[in-house]
């Protein structure tokens, strides 16, 4: 019997490469996606429900229609920008619809949940890189959005019995090696896409927000995840919880750092293209630098990435974006 798992914002750009992930390993990913930022044609390897996550019709027909054994949740927005502009979109989509969801569950007796977190929950760092130990002091509503959630999992456990695993990334970046799904944003706001459109020409120049941050060339620096690493630590989780074994929390990052200039400079290194710059004011609550520590989950979870050089994820990132210079609307 085939086993499905129910994928909510599985048309979008972590979700729609879960879903090629699960149907490669002999897994019936069903997607649930309500369409507003994701994109029907990144669904390929399963069926799609168009509807919202907390919809009691809508789950109750995916959950009596499917034999769902486990729900991965990547349907939360994620711009910090616009979670502080607009609080109460995040607050109602990112932890309202999920409680919906998760009362679902429970009536339909699918106690499995793998949750996509976010470093965000950790705030401004006090250690580098930053271990699942941290404090937790997020310093915007997309950030607190994501800590509630966790903390509704805890509970969840404690009062039902619903297992999860709770996967805190850093900055997801690159493609589907195979070219067949990537990232289209509307609007854009990842690094290394806005820097690959500048350098396919549909940009002017690409933005450096600071220039004078304590770092070796006095811009920010991040961890960068490839999406199929993502992915796999996602699979990971799963197999744990199929296996009744305890769910946790566990940051995803390469635990090496690369700087904006970094970044730009890898991408003219493999584009062979000029990118234009210029430098802008810092942002607001920037950190210099955030880098996770994921030893955790490379132990528990036996998680190995496959691409933890920077020239890799930009190279996958460059075959999707030169390809698809129009995203899915291409």
């Amino acid at each position: 019997m085939d086993r499905h798992i129910l994928v909510v914002g599985g048309a979008g750009y972590i979700g729609s490469h879960m879903c090629k992930q699960l149907a490669q390993s002999g897994y019936t990913p069903v997607v649930l996606d309500n369409l507003s930022r994701g994109h029907s044609a990144a669904v390929q390897w399963g069926p799609l429900v168009t509807g919202e996550a907390d919809d009691p019709k809508t789950l109750h027909r995916v959950f009596t229609s499917y034999p769902i054994e486990a729900v991965m949740h990547f349907a939360a927005f994620a711009y910090v920008g616009e979670s502080v502009e607009h609080p109460d979109r995040y607050y109602r989509n990112n932890m309202a619809a999920a409680l919906g969801l998760l009362e679902a569950m429970v009536r339909h007796k699918v106690m499995r949940f793998i949750f996509s977190s976010t470093c965000a929950i950790y705030g401004e760092p006090e250690a580098v890189p930053i271990p699942e130990s941290h404090p937790q002091a997020p310093i915007n509503p997309y950030g607190w959005s994501k800590k509630v959630v966790e903390q509704m999992l805890a509970d969840f456990r404690t009062a039902y019995g619903l297992e999860s695993v709770s996967l805190r990334y850093f900055n997801a970046a690159g493609a589907d090696p195979d070219g067949e799904i990537g990232e289209d944003h509307d609007p854009e706001t990842h690094l290394i896409p806005l820097v690959l459109q500048t350098a396919l020409g549909q940009r002017k120049d690409i933005a450096i927000f600071g220039d004078d941050y304590p770092t070796p060339d006095g811009t920010c620096i991040r961890d960068y995840v490839h999406v199929n690493d993502l992915a796999a630590a996602h699979l990971t989780a799963l197999e744990r919880l199929l296996a009744d074994q305890p769910g946790g929390q566990y940051n995803l990052g390469n635990g090496t750092g690369y700087s904006v200039r970094e970044v730009i400079d890898t991408a003219r290194s493999v584009t062979g293209r000029e990118i234009p710059t210029r430098i802008v004011p810092r942002r607001p609550g920037d950190p210099a630098r955030l880098i996770g520590a994921a030893d955790k989950a490379r132990r528990d979870l036996g998680w190995q990435p496959a691409y933890p050089d920077l020239t890799a994820i930009v190279e996958t990132a460059w075959r999707w974006h030169r390809t698809h210079p129009s995203g899915y609307g291409g």
